[in-house]
Order: C-alpha cells, then sequence, then structure tokens
C-alpha cells in the first residue's frame, strides 16, 4: 500500500482544493520551467518521457485592433495533448470560431478584427499531457483594453507668481499600458526641458521655479500609445506668470516627487528599476546620489532626465541597499531615501531515474536571503516541482513497480486517511480538500520494490482579506466623492492587482482621466454626477485568489421644490395651506419652511411664517387682522434648501380693535417742570385697523384726584410742561384704532424733570484725625431744595501747599483741586492720603440727576507735621581706594521743619555705624575699607521722628591700569582692540604704540585711549604687513604682542628726484621761461626792431661773474667768453623767432635758450647760486649740459624786463 509522510514547515492561510499527485504541481502561481534530464546512456528506442514546456504563453495586453497569439509547445513521449484552462475553467480555442489553433502545439491566435473581444480577457494555463504525467505552463494573461480616445477635458488655467513651483498636470487615459508622453507646444515642438523645468515619471511637467518666460497658454501633454498605434492629445493647460511685487527671494530645496523622507521599493532581480527625485526651489536645485551602505556603482546605474533619475537595469541581489539623493542650492537641502530590496529566485534540477538506479540529487540555490536548504522558503520566490519516475524497458524483462505511500511523521497513516479533507487516489496522489494552515508541511511518497521516494512540500498561504472595504457613500451633485479599499496579503505574494468595477463594469474600460483618478487601492471621482450612481466593487487580485468588496455611490441635492401651493379654509384669523413634495434626491426632506409677503406693503420683502415637519403636506397659518398675505413653501433636507415655491393667490384679512397696548411706558423727563411721557412703538402688523393712534394717560400721584388727563398722539413722546419740578405722576397709554379701543393698560409711575439744587449743605466741619487724614462733617439737606433725585454729596479738596509757602492761601491760587463723592445717605467723609505740615480748603455741594448745587463756604485747615520723605537723591564718588564721598539733596517732601539727617551704612558683615548730621549738610567724606561693599542708608528727620530712607551700595574704585587681556581682530590696514574694563578700576588712559617690523620705521603710538572704553580701532597700517603692538604704562610695558595685517603686502616704492620739489619747481620755471621768450618774440616781430647789447655791458657782466667763480659756482673758459660777447640780439639768426621754429617748439621734448643780458639785468643777478660743475653734470632732455649761461645762471633763472 502507498504511504505519505509530512513535515511541518509553517502554516500561511488557505487555498483552494490541492492535488499532490506523483508528478506535483507546488501551489504557487507561477511555475518556473523544469526539465527531465535523460541519461546519456539510455538509447532505447522508443524511449518513453513525460510533457516538458518548451515554449511558454506570455502575457499581453491587447486593444480591440491587435493581434492575439498564446504560445504553448511541448516535448514528450507518446507526443503530449494540449488543453487549456482559462479562469479555472476549461477553455478549448477550437470550439471558437474566431480562434486558430496550431496543429502540432496548443498555440492559437485571434487575428484583428472590428469586433468586440473583451470576452478574452483572463488568465490562460496550458497543460501538456501523455500517458507519464502532465506539464503545465507558466500562467498568461490576456488584457484587453478599448483604444484610448480624446475625452471630454475642462480647460486648465494656472496663475503663479514669478519664483514659485508649479506642476502642469498630465492625467494620461487610464490603461495598463505605460503611454510614451510627450509635452510639446501648439506647433508641435518639444518643451525644452532642463534643470528647472522636468518631466516626472508620472507625465506631470515640474518647475522648480518659474519666470516670466514660462508664460504661455499651450503647454500640452500627448500621449503615445504605440502597440494602439495611437497619440491622444490633452486639452492645452494654460500658464500665467505674474511678475513679484518684490525682490524674488530664495528658496530652499523642497521635495516635489516623492514626498516625505523616504520610500522603499520591493523588486525581483533582473527586473528594471528607476528612482526618481524632482525638488522645487530657486535657484534650481542640484541632485546628486549616493548609496549609504556601500559604493554607488556606475556600471549598474545610469542617471537620465538632468541626474533627476537613478536607473537599474537588469537589477541583482547585491543592488539591495539604501540610496540617497540630495538636493542642492544656495538656501539649504534636502534628503530622501529609497529602500531597495531585491530578491532573487530558487531554481531546482529535476531528474528522471530508472528503477533500482542510484542517484545523486544536486540542490543549487541562490537569492536574497540566501536559503540555507533546498526546503528554504522566500517571499516571492516560486518553485515548481517536477520528479518524475521513468518507466524503463529492459530488453528481455519489463520492470514491475508498486507504488507505497508512507505517513507523513510523526502521524500514522490510518490517522492521515482518516481525515475527511484527505484522500488518496487510485495512482497514488494524494488529494486535500480545503486547505488549513495546518496542512503546510512536506509529503512523502515511496515506491515498494525500490529505493526511490519523492519529496512535495505544501505551502498554504494566508488568504487576501479586505479590511477596510468601500463605504455606502452619499454625495452631492458637483462635490468629489473617494472610495477607499484596503486590504492584506500575504507577505509572500507579489504586490496585488487592485480593479475597480462600476455596476460590474470595469472603470479602466470607458473612463477617461478627468472622470476617476485611481491611486492604488483609492478611487476618486473629482466631480460628482447623476450618471456616477450605482456600486462600485474592489477587486484585490493576487496570483492566488480574488478578494472583492462593495460600496456604492448615491447622488444626492437639495429637494425640488413643492408644487400645486392651495390655501382652503380661509377665516379672519387664519388660513389652511397645503402642497404636494418635489423630489428629494435621494435625501429626505426635513422640514418645510412657510414664507409670507404682504402685497400692500411698500417694502415687499418676503419673511418666515411657520415651519412644519418633512412628513407634512399641509398645515393651519395664523393671520393678523387688516393685512393682505400670499404665501410660498420651501422644503428643506441634509443637503441645503429648495428653491422656493410659486406663490399663492392674495387673501386679506378685515380688520379689528388692537389686541395689545405699546410697551415700555416710562418717564424721560429732563427739563425742569416739564414730563416726558414715551414707550416703544408698535409693530404696523399690531394696528389691526385704519386710524391707529395712541391714547396718553396722567395724573399726579398725590393731590390731584381720580381724574385722569387724556391725549391722542400717533407716535411717543408727549411733553407735558408746568407740572412742577420732580413730581410724580402715574401715567398708561393704550393703543386704539377706528375698530375700537385695545385691552385696559397697566399704569406706571413717572417723574417731571429736575432742577439744580438750591442750597449749599449747611455746618460744614473738618476734625483731624492725623497729619494725613481728615474727618468732614455736615448737616443734612433739606429735600424740598434738592429739586429732584439725591445722588449723594461733592466734596471739593483744594491743596495750596505746604505750611511755608503761606502766600498761596493769601491770593487764594490753589496748586491742586481734587473731588471725592459721596452717597446720597452718607452725611460724614474720611479724607485720606492729605500731606502733612500743608495748607488745605474744602467745601460741600449737593448733586442730583440734573448736576451740582452751589458750594459751601470754603473752610481752611492746615495737616501738623509728620516725618520726612526720603531724600530726592543720593550719589556715591570714589576720589580713592580708601575714600567714598556721599552728596545728596533734600526731601522732595519735608512734611515739616527738617532737623537734620541720619547716616548708617553697613559692610558686608551685620557690623553697622551711624552718623548724625546737621540739615544744611548735603555730602560727607568717608573712610572707608577698600576690599569691602557697603550699603547706604540716608534719611532725614523732623521733631516727630525718622523718614523713609534711601538706600545705595557701593564700593570705593581702585587704582585704575590700562587692560592686558586684550583681544585682537586683523583687517587688511586695521586691527581692533577689545578688552574687558576691571571692576571697581577708575579711568586711566593710555597710548597703543605699534612698530612695523621691517626695520625701516619707528615706534608710533595711537591717540589717547580710555580704559573704560573696552573697545579700540588703530587705523593706518599696511596691509600684509607684521607689527609689534605693546602698551606702555609707568615705564612699563603691561602688554605686548605681535599681529599680521590681512591683504597682499604693501610694496613701498622709492621716490625718485622726479617727484622731489625742487624738480618740479626748476620745471615750472623753465616752462614760465619759455612762455615769456615766446610773447617777446611776437612783440619784436610785430614792431620789427632788434634787442642788441653793447660789447661794454657783456664786459661788466663778466667783471661781476668772476668773483662768483671764486665761490666755487663754476669756472668757465676764454672760449665761452668770446662766444657770449660775439652774440647777435635775441631774434637775429635765431630760430625762436621764425615761424618754423615756433612749430618746432610745440613739437620739441626740450629747448636750449641763451639769454644776453645788460648790466641791470647783471647786477639783479649778483646773488649766490648753487651751479653743479660743468664737467659732471648729466646731459639729458630736462638737465642738458649746454644749458648753464656763461653768467653762471641757470636756464630757469633768466631775468628779463
Amino acid at each position: 500500500m502507498p504511504a505519505t509522510s509530512q513535515q511541518q514547515v509553517g502554516s500561511r492561510g488557505r487555498c483552494a482544493a490541492l492535488l499532490l499527485p506523483l508528478l506535483l504541481l507546488s501551489v504557487a502561481p507561477r511555475p518556473g520551467n523544469a526539465t527531465i534530464n535523460i541519461p546519456s546512456k539510455y538509447k532505447i528506442r522508443d524511449l518513453k518521457s513525460p510533457p516538458v514546456i518548451t515554449a511558454q504563453p506570455e502575457s499581453v495586453t491587447t486593444f480591440s485592433a491587435d493581434d492575439i497569439t498564446l504560445t504553448c509547445e511541448a516535448t514528450g513521449n507518446p507526443p503530449p495533448t494540449f488543453r487549456w484552462v482559462k479562469d479555472g475553467v476549461e477553455f478549448d480555442p477550437s470550439k471558437d470560431p474566431e480562434l486558430s489553433v496550431s496543429r502540432d502545439s496548443g498555440t492559437f491566435s485571434l487575428t484583428a478584427k472590428d469586433g468586440p473581444i473583451h470576452q478574452y480577457q483572463g488568465r490562460y494555463n496550458c497543460y501538456a499531457s501523455n500517458v507519464l504525467g502532465t506539464a503545465v505552463s507558466n500562467e498568461a494573461r490576456i488584457v484587453t483594453e478599448n483604444t484610448p480616445t480624446l475625452q471630454k477635458e475642462k480647460k486648465v488655467s494656472k496663475k503663479v507668481e514669478e519664483g514659485e513651483s508649479v506642476v502642469l498636470p498630465c492625467n494620461p487615459p487610464n490603461s495598463t499600458v505605460a503611454p510614451v508622453i510627450h509635452w510639446m507646444d501648439k506647433k508641435l515642438r518639444h518643451i525644452q526641458q532642463n534643470e528647472r523645468v522636468i518631466q516626472g515619471r508620472d507625465g506631470n511637467l515640474y518647475f522648480s521655479h518659474v519666470t516670466e518666460a514660462d508664460s504661455r497658454d499651450d503647454y500640452t501633454c500627448n500621449t503615445q500609445f504605440p502597440s494602439a498605434r495611437i497619440i491622444v492629445l490633452k486639452e492645452p493647460i494654460k500658464l500665467t506668470v505674474v511678475p513679484s511685487n518684490s525682490v524674488v527671494r530664495n528658496r530652499r530645496p523642497q521635495m516635489m516627487r516623492p514626498t516625505g523622507p523616504s520610500s522603499s521599493y520591493l523588486v525581483l532581480s533582473g527586473q528594471n528599476l528607476d528612482l526618481e527625485c524632482i525638488a522645487q526651489g530657486l535657484p534650481s536645485p542640484k541632485i546628486q546620489w549616493i548609496r549609504k551602505d556601500g559604493v554607488l556603482s556606475e556600471s549598474r546605474t545610469s542617471k537620465d532626465s538632468y541626474d533627476r533619475v537613478l536607473r537599474f537595469k537588469n537589477i541583482s541581489v547585491s543592488d539591495s541597499g539604501e540610496y540617497q539623493c540630495t538636493a542642492t542650492n544656495l538656501q539649504g537641502i534636502i534628503t530622501h531615501t529609497y529602500s531597495v530590496t531585491v530578491e532573487g529566485t530558487v531554481y531546482g534540477v529535476m531528474y528522471s531515474v530508472a528503477e533500482g538506479q542510484m542517484i545523486e540529487l544536486a540542490c543549487e540555490t541562490f537569492g536574497s536571503p540566501r536559503p540555507n536548504d533546498c526546503s528554504s522558503q522566500l517571499q516571492h520566490i516560486y518553485i515548481y516541482i517536477y520528479i518524475g519516475v521513468l518507466e524503463i524497458l529492459h530488453p528481455f524483462k519489463k520492470a514491475k513497480m508498486n507504488i507505497l505511500c508512507v505517513n507523513r511523521e510523526g502521524e500514522t497513516w490510518g490517522a492521515l486517511v482518516a481525515n475527511p479533507r484527505m484522500s488518496q487516489l487510485l495512482d497514488g496522489s494524494l488529494q486535500i480538500s480545503n486547505a488549513s494552515l495546518n496542512d503546510s508541511g512536506q509529503y512523502t511518497c515511496t515506491v515498494s520494490n525500490s529505493r526511490i521516494t519523492i519529496t512535495a512540500e505544501l505551502d498554504v498561504l494566508n488568504k487576501t482579506v479586505i479590511v477596510k472595504p468601500p463605504l455606502a457613500l452619499r454625495i452631492q451633485r458637483g462635490k468629489p466623492a473617494t472610495l477607499t479599499c484596503e486590504y492584506q496579503v500575504d507577505s509572500r505574494q507579489d504586490a496585488p492587482q487592485v480593479q475597480w468595477r462600476k455596476n460590474l463594469q470595469k472603470l479602466t474600460e470607458s473612463s477617461d482621466s478627468d472622470k476617476y483618478m485611481i491611486d492604488e487601492s483609492t478611487l476618486i471621482i473629482p466631480d460628482v454626477k447623476e450618471e456616477d450612481e450605482g456600486t462600485y466593487t474592489c477587486e484585490v487580485i493576487t496570483t492566488l485568489d480574488i478578494a472583492e468588496a462593495s460600496g456604492s455611490i448615491t447622488v444626492v441635492d437639495r429637494p425640488d421644490p413643492p408644487t400645486q401651493i392651495q390655501m382652503t379654509e380661509p377665516k379672519d384669523r387664519s388660513v389652511t395651506l397645503s402642497w404636494t413634495p418635489g423630489d428629494d434626491h435621494n435625501s429626505p426632506v426635513l422640514e418645510y419652511l412657510i414664507e409670507f409677503e404682504e402685497t400692500e406693503y411698500e417694502r415687499k420683502e418676503w419673511e418666515e411664517l411657520s415651519r412644519v415637519s418633512g412628513n407634512s403636506q399641509r398645515t393651519t397659518l395664523s393671520l393678523k387682522p387688516f393685512l393682505s398675505y400670499r404665501f410660498r413653501v420651501i422644503a428643506i433636507n441634509d443637503i441645503g434648501k429648495s428653491d422656493p415655491s410659486m406663490y399663492t393667490d392674495v387673501i386679506s384679512t378685515p380688520a379689528a380693535p388692537p389686541d395689545s397696548n405699546p410697551e415700555g411706558v416710562r418717564s424721560d423727563s429732563i427739563d425742569p417742570g416739564t414730563l416726558l411721557i414715551t414707550w416703544k412703538e408698535m409693530d404696523r402688523r399690531s394696528f389691526n385697523g385704519p386710524g391707529f393712534e395712541y391714547k396718553v394717560m396722567w395724573r399726579k400721584v398725590l393731590g390731584s384726584g381720580p381724574s385722569w388727563h387724556i391725549k391722542s398722539i400717533k407716535s411717543p413722546p408727549l411733553i407735558i410742561t408746568d407740572v412742577g419740578n420732580f413730581s410724580a405722576f402715574e401715567i398708561k397709554v393704550q393703543a386704539v384704532n377706528e375698530m375700537g379701543e385695545g385691552p385696559e393698560p397697566k399704569s406706571t409711575i413717572g417723574y417731571s424733570g429736575e432742577d439744580y439744587p438750591l442750597e449749599a449743605p449747611l455746618n460744614v466741619g473738618v476734625d483731624l484725625i492725623s497729619s494725613t487724614a481728615i474727618k468732614v462733617v455736615w448737616a443734612p439737606i433739606k429735600r424740598e431744595t434738592v429739586r429732584g433725585r439725591l445722588q449723594g454729596y461733592k466734596i471739593s479738596l483744594m491743596y495750596y501747599g505746604p505750611e511755608s509757602r503761606r502766600e498761596h492761601v493769601r491770593e487764594g491760587k490753589p496748586s491742586n483741586i481734587s473731588f471725592v463723592m459721596t452717597d446720597s445717605n452718607e452725611e460724614m467723609k474720611v479724607l485720606g492720603d492729605l500731606l502733612p505740615y500743608s495748607h488745605y480748603a474744602l467745601s460741600v455741594s449737593v448733586i442730583n440727576n440734573k448736576g451740582e448745587g452751589p458750594q459751601s463756604d470754603p473752610l481752611t485747615f492746615h495737616t501738623p507735621e509728620g516725618v520726612p520723605g526720603p531724600p530726592s537723591s543720593l550719589l556715591l564718588d570714589s576720589p580713592s581706594e580708601t575714600e567714598m564721598i556721599l552728596h545728596w539733596t533734600p526731601p522732595s517732601q519735608p512734611n515739616g521743619i527738617l532737623k537734620g539727617y541720619i547716616l548708617r551704612y553697613q559692610q558686608d558683615n551685620p557690623m553697622q555705624v551711624e552718623k548724625n548730621i546737621d540739615h544744611g549738610v548735603s555730602h560727607v567724606s568717608l573712610k572707608l575699607d577698600p576690599h569691602s561693599r557697603y550699603r547706604f542708608y540716608l534719611r532725614g528727620y523732623t521733631s516727630l521722628g525718622e523718614g523713609l530712607p534711601i538706600i545705595r551700595e557701593g564700593a570705593t574704585t581702585l587704582d585704575g591700569v590700562p587692560p592686558s587681556n586684550i583681544s585682537l581682530s586683523t583687517g587688511e590696514t586695521s586691527v581692533n582692540l577689545t578688552w574687558v574694563s576691571k571692576e571697581r578700576q577708575r579711568n586711566v588712559g593710555f597710548f597703543i604704540h605699534y612698530l612695523k617690523k621691517d626695520g625701516t620705521c619707528t615706534w608710533k603710538h595711537s591717540e589717547r585711549v580710555n580704559s573704560s572704553q573696552s573697545f579700540y580701532t588703530l587705523r593706518g597700517l599696511q596691509s600684509g604687513s607684521e607689527y609689534r603692538l605693546k602698551i606702555d604704562f609707568k615705564n612699563k610695558t603691561l602688554w605686548e604682542d605681535e599681529i599680521q595685517t590681512a591683504g597682499a603686502k604693501f610694496m613701498e616704492v622709492r621716490k625718485g628726484f622726479v617727484t622731489e620739489s625742487w624738480f618740479i619747481g626748476l620745471i615750472s620755471a623753465l616752462v614760465l621761461l619759455l612762455l615769456v621768450l615766446l610773447i617777446l618774440c611776437f612783440i619784436k616781430r610785430s614792431k620789427g626792431g632788434k634787442y642788441s647789447v653793447k660789447e661794454k655791458e657783456e664786459g661788466q657782466i663778466d667783471s661781476e661773474a668772476r668773483p662768483m667763480n671764486n665761490e666755487g659756482f663754476g669756472e668757465y673758459s676764454d672760449n665761452e667768453e668770446k662766444r657770449t660777447a660775439s652774440q647777435p640780439s635775441l631774434c637775429e639768426d635765431s630760430k625762436l623767432c621764425n615761424d618754423d621754429a615756433l612749430d618746432d617748439y610745440a613739437n620739441s621734448n626740450s629747448v636750449q635758450t641763451e639769454v644776453i643780458m645788460d648790466e641791470s639785468l647783471a647786477s639783479q643777478s649778483s646773488g649766490v647760486r648753487d651751479v653743479p660743475d660743468p664737467g659732471t653734470q648729466e646731459s639729458s632732455p630736462l638737465n642738458p649740459a649746454t644749458a648753464i649761461s656763461h653768467h653762471g645762471l641757470p636756464n630757469s633763472a633768466a631775468l628779463l624786463d
């Protein structure tokens, strides 16, 4: 008998009934390819072999105009037969006339046609079978979709301020096939993308910040579906960029896509993966990618979209890790971390064995995490187990095999087969119905008369459950609706597909992006219409099962207005109103509002009259006399009010006497001797008839008898004169019209107007309580002199100053006046807070509602002497370390005759010293300990005692010294010196000495600096130079430091003779001389004469010049004298006097001039001249060798008349 054994490996949910035959299929939905290895030594003809799938069907998404082909090919001996299962149900493609089936395989195809192809959508498995078993293909899916079409869209217009970020949505049509998206303008030119403007993987166009140049009205998202061979053009988007009113400020980066600090991806090895980072900011952020747990491989990754996308192609397990993108600009950074988990696949190697053959089974595994053995289970990894025992035909004899199945480990065979959910089939297969978590484990089947054992592993996964199904929503038309579908899926399965249906119809088949927004498990309808009502089903589809849940959308709205408004049963003061309800639009009517309008009133407006419950269709309305009504009805539900119904005909009620009298009857009399009666006017709807007026009645409470005075008026108030001051009256007002009077009114008491009091209180007196308080008393006032309602008394207190200033009392000019009010029943008042030793006066007057009466005669008094206030000021001055001088000013409030001062002071310990000081003294000098702090108490005193003290704390100041704890901060041409002034030290002046270290300068010093400044800037330094700084005090150096200023080193340029003052003066004189010569030449030419000099004059000049040679001013040869004597006049044969010479002079660099002077000129030039030796003189354009005259004078010294 066959037997089966099982080893527990875990439990994870339940699945459908499972069949575990000898050729065992796992419960995994996507089996991998399996092969049977035939040993090469077997060369038997017609060797039988089980089927092996050689060409797998592939999933396809197709549109109505596409061909469909599902391939299924297999090998085996005998040749296998093929069958298909669609969505768990047998499917025979040969019976469908639209499908063509291949003869030698299970492949079938559908040729493109115009008819619907939605019936072919589903999940397909191909089964290849022969006598040795069955092979099952991978699951392939056919997803059919309608050809995407352009749906009606609302035009999108965005208006943003310059510098802001913006996203232009694309919203391509929903499809399982991802479209290719292009952003273009109306001329089909691509929108230029860069680091600032980029297209996201979701198709939207992202602007990190906008500029005015981005304004345009033709941003168009073109969605291309290559498989459908169509391009859908979306509605153009208008973007308006408004210039900023202020300077556009930079902004730090913020993530636009994705949001949040982190996200994660779980992928299988071999797939492609794109990680995306799009950030906003100004300026546009730069994107950088790093791998946080390792080095980012440049060979396995690539970057796209201006580094916004990190792309993995054919991802592997080694790529698992954390990847971080960083967006950076001048304002800051922001990061986003992706956690990527890559899981591999476990592959099993399948063998074919013969009876009695020894075989070694090798199990090679890899994955993430790497399995420890062949039975390890990985999330998202599926195993296809295909173990076959070959029946080998021997040339002489056929081996007979008996299959023996043993029980699972730890459990007897009887207990196993006793389970009603488990049964063994005739071929040895074990069938388990309604699998549970406890059924997970390993099952072993052995073959009798052989050593062959087959082990299969059953893994039961958790059932997919929808934990938060869609709700039954009641949504107002035009509002958005959101349906959610939260689910739980076993962690070992792939992410499920969520499919939404409306009334069993897939939403993606006939929906556009504006109508439905599907985000994973959330369905959003932005603008609900009546046609959106229905049942919405959420399907969570995994490879093992499907979970579904349904919700609904009910479109509600304001109710329609009631119709058929009718009035019945009219009476003098009532009428019955009935109506027919309108459509409540799926929201029951809560109440009805009845409104009325007066047709004969000038200002016509609708007012609320009554409310009735929503289940009522009629009501009786109360009416008022002498009015004309018409009515309308409004229905109200949870959504709001309906439009008003049509109004009724006009109904008028007859007149009647008033039903009530006015309220608020009172006397508001103000003027003396008058009675003013007023009341609150009645609403005109309470007049009840024509000729409405008020009947006013009044009489005195005392002395006027029972008769009433009566007067009728149209409106309040009524003023009655000559009725006396503050007299009590009984008053009442009654409503009257032509139909009669209203009910009898109630009377009330009112008073006529008040007048000012006639007299002041008598017997006013003052009792002194203390130096700061008095008691004021007076006699009661006669009530008849009050002439109104007594409100109290007013005490006027006048302050004239201290006792020493009696002239204020004589002059009658108080320096301050204050007032104190009392109650009407008070005849005594205590006044406090007076100033001692001061002159006062007071008077008392009577107060009523009208005002203040006359004041009593002023009563003068003075307060006795008191203790003084504190001295006005106290200043501490320390001229030395052991001396403290206290300066003070007298108290501002002596409160008497000041006798003197008492000074008390104490050190840090409780010891106290007291000194008595004469009142005329304003300062005192104390000898104190320089190491202690003191507290000083100074107070004045009078004959009544000591006053309050003024308190100061302090200590003597120590001799000051310049600072030594100096901090330095250098610049290019200055250095900042800062220090902290020591406490208790007197200010002292000092200088900061500085010396440049290159040795070319001497010590310099700053201006005078005070030690209390705490800061000083030393300026005038040279950049890039080293300096020594020091502070000297009392012939000692207290502080010294070295600094180097910032910047390039200053290169000192040595001055040449060109910049010397004597050279500048020489050149200036030469220029002046040449100018004078030119002027003389022009004068000479204009006169036509010559300038000649006699020989005698020359000799005289020589004789005067020769003594100068003896003094070392120069020696001259005879040749030079002869040449000088034979010189012509200034203009004779001279080039300076012709026009060409003048032109040459203007263009020449230097001019040689010889001047012949007469005796008068020579006599003027007999002074000592400093002339260089001609033999050593350098010849140059500025200093020519021939520029010295024969008379020992340089050219610049020539003198002319």
